[in-house]
This record gives C-alpha cells, structure tokens and sequence, in this order.
C-alpha cells in the first residue's frame, strides 16, 4: 500500500501555527470553564491552591500538544498513528472507543446547545414546547453537520472567527463575574489538603479536558505545514486550549462565591445566569450555546476520521450521514423520550475516559521508546503484517483493569476506591495512565533483555 493511503497529501497540509491556536482556542472558549472552576473550589482549596489547580489542569493540555507535534512530524493522523503501538487489529478497540467517546459527547453537546437554544427564546417570550426545542435541534445539529463538507482549512477559518466573536462575548461574561464576585471570601478561603484536595481537582480537569481531546490532536497536527517547526505546533495547540481555559477556571472560582451551587447544580447555566443582568439574558444564552459549536466541529470531524481508520470505508457522504443519524437520534430520545438517560450515558462516556488515559498514555511512551527515528509506515499501513504489538495491547489491558480498580461513582465502585479515590473516579484516570507508562516500560527492559541474550 503506498504512503498516500496513510499520509496526508502534501497538498492538503495548509494549516499553519496560528491557526492551529484558534482552533483549540474556539474549542475551549465555551463557558463550562466557568463551571471548571467552581468545581476546584468544591475540593476545598484557598484561592491560592485553586488558581494553581486551574493553571497545571489547563497546562495538561501538553499532551494533545505532543501528539499533534507527532501528527505533524508524521503526516499521519491520531489513530493511524496509533496502529504502531498496538498493531493494526489490536488498535481497532481504543480506536473505537475513542469513536463512541467523540460521538458520545458530541451528541450530550448537541443536547446541551439545543436546551440553551431553547432558554435563550425564553428571554424573548417565545415558550418553550416540543415544537420550539425540535427547531432548536434542527438549527443547532444542522450548523454542526453542516461542518462535515468543509475542508481543514476551512474548519480552521471558521474556528478563527469562531474564536474572536465567541472569545470576546466570553470576556463581557467574565468581566461580569469579576464585578460581582465577592473578593474578599475569595481570598480568606482556607487551605485544602495538597494530596486529598488539590490533586484530585487537578485530575478532574485533566479528564474533563486534555486526557478526551488528545485523540483528536494529530488529526489537525497531520495538517500543519510542513516547514512549520514542532515546537510551533506544540505550543500553538498547548497555549491555544490552555489559556482561554485557564482564564475561565480563574473566573469560575470567582464566579463560587456569589453562586456557591455552580458546581452541583444540574443545570450550571441556569445557575449563571441569574449572576448576569437580566437585559444581558439573550445575549448570555446565545453566547453559551454558540460557544459549544466549535468543540463540536472537532468531535464531529475526528468521529468521522475515527471511523475510516477502523476500517469502516464509506465515502464522506455516508459517512456524514451515519453520523448525522446517530446525533440526532441520541438528541430526539433524550429530548423527546427519557429525560433520564443522559446522566447514565455521561457516566459510560467517563468510563471511556479510563480506556484513553491508557491508550494516549501508551502511545506517546511507544514514541518515546521505539519511534525515535520516526515511524515506519509499514506499521501503519492496513495490510500491516503486524496485526497485534502484543505489548502496547496487554499494558493497555493492565492498565484500564488498574483505572477500574480506583474509580468510584454513582454506578460502580472498585475494589480500591477508597481514601482519595472515594467518589473521585477522575483520580482512577491517573491511576490508569501511570500504570499504562511503568508496565510500558516494563515491558521495554524484557525486551531488551532478550535481544542481548
């Protein structure tokens, strides 16, 4: 098979550094972050601990930035890569998890921008009935599927404006919050305990954010220009998720103390909502929905890419369709049907999360290990005589059996989810991740070994 069947054509690679940045930046603008930050200062911390959780948790978004640095250097995207650490029929699993992840959370996205949709009639007197809420999903889902027919240009473009009227409306949010908020409880807040506290915030955030954005990191980094230098895209993906995240965290825990419920609400942005002035209502609602639309202009694309590498060969047409099928479907039953099964599907959606901390943890220390010199593509063609690389698979299995093992939440509980661990399922995907780097390297020295023999 030739290497245009594994590379990105040369001349479809035309994105460049700053680019690159809007396109994280429209992708982590959206308003939750706000809610990010109400949830660090849940875990007890003092203003100080807090912003410093916030600051590392957004700075994880080094990982994504390292794999879209291995996308670029390759030319191949995520899980094409990816075919090298686990071989061509072992990557199919993490492959497709990592489909049902995107597909997953776009879909709970497209829930949520229809719901907001709908709140932000409201402000203007249109009711909210079955009839209002399937126009809101139609608009909403459209604009999304929509984005299915552009090129990564395109995309790039779009995430550009995107981030510029998004980022702007957020600030006006932010400067808000900041005007309200009670500074001086900020401040007085007391210390929280670095271990049981501090640490698990951060884990919260790495598992909400980077950990599930680093399957779709190579996919924009195999579009870079190729002159482009490794460190520019390093940093461009890094610092363009990481600082609006960041800057939002940081008002988010403002934001706790003049709405201590943000961070156990089930509805957070009915909870800011009523920190902003009414008059601002429309625009507030129209901001929180247009805000989720880049992130789902990501999911979207990767969800289809996810889908050819593992092997399901359709044209794009098909391909957006089955998609578009899938979204709207999850969207009309949890709409229209059982309003119940969202918190349950969100709950699957974090176990997948255990599964990728393994496989992105696994992937990058491969790389490391056997990747110096770059990839061979032989490795990742489909007709790959290595179908199994038997060691990225059972360090992958020890390690998402490790993340179970520690993770605890409504509906399971392991066996050691006990001190930290208790209730704190975003921990076991530390513990999966380490335990996915020590057997990885575990299994390197055993290898060596029987080479020198």
């Amino acid at each position: 098979m030739d290497n245009e069947f594994v590379k990105v054509p040369e001349d479809q690679k035309k994105l460049s550094p700053g680019k690159l940045f809007y396109n994280w930046f429209a992708a982590n603008i959206g308003i939750m972050g706000f809610v990010y930050g109400a949830i660090i200062v849940s875990y007890h911390l003092s203003f100080l601990q807090s912003i410093l959780a916030a600051l590392v948790g957004a700075l994880s978004f080094a990982i994504p930035g390292w794999v879209a640095m291995i996308g670029q250097r390759e030319g191949v995207t995520t899980f094409k890569l990816s075919r090298a650490a686990y071989g061509t029929h072992g990557n199919k699993i993490p492959n497709f998890m990592a489909w049902l992840n995107m597909v997953g959370w776009l879909s709970v996205n497209v829930i949520t921008g229809t719901l907001l949709f709908s709140a932000m009639l409201k402000t203007i007197n249109i009711p909210k009935n079955e009839f209002t809420t399937a126009i809101c999903l139609i608009i909403f889902a459209g604009l999304v599927i929509v984005s299915g027919v552009f090129k990564e240009d395109t995309l790039a473009k779009i995430q550009t404006w995107l981030s510029w009227i998004f980022g702007v409306l957020t600030l006006v949010i932010l400067i808000i919050f900041l005007y309200n908020a009670n500074w001086a409880e900020a401040v007085n807040m007391k210390s929280g305990h670095w271990l049981t506290g501090w640490l698990p915030a951060i884990a919260f955030i790495a598992a909400g954010s980077s950990i599930s954005w680093s399957m779709a990191a190579a996919d924009w980094g195999a579009y870079v220009r190729p002159k482009t230098r490794p460190a520019a895209t390093f940093w461009n993906t890094t610092l363009g998720a990481a600082t609006p995240l960041f800057v939002l965290m940081a008002g988010g825990i403002l934001l706790s103390t003049i709405e201590p419920s943000l961070a156990t609400s089930g509805n957070p942005y009915d909870v800011m909502y009523k920190a902003i002035p009414s008059w601002f209502g429309f625009t507030y609602f129209l901001i929180a929905a247009g805000g989720l639309i880049p992130q789902c202009l990501i999911s979207f694309r990767s969800a289809r890419i996810n889908l050819s590498t593992i092997g399901i060969k359709v044209s794009q047409r098909t391909s957006l369709l089955i998609h578009a099928i899938i979204i709207i479907a999850i969207s009309i039953y949890v709409l229209f049907i059982s309003g119940n099964f969202l918190s349950n599907f969100e709950l699957f959606l974090n176990f997948l999360g255990i599964c990728l901390a393994s496989w992105v943890a696994i992937f990058l220390v491969d790389s490391i290990l056997y990747r110096k010199n770059g990839y061979d593509i032989k490795l990742m063609n489909e007709d790959s005589v290595t179908h199994y690389n038997w060691g990225g698979i059972i360090s992958w299995i020890i390690a998402t059996i490790f993340g179970f093992l520690f993770t605890s939440n409504a509906a399971y509980r392991g066996i050691f989810a006990h001190g930290i661990f208790e209730n704190n399922s975003s921990l076991a995907v530390f513990v999966s991740g380490t335990a996915a780097i020590v057997v990885m390297f575990v299994f390197s020295i055993f290898k060596r070994s029987s080479q020198n023999e």
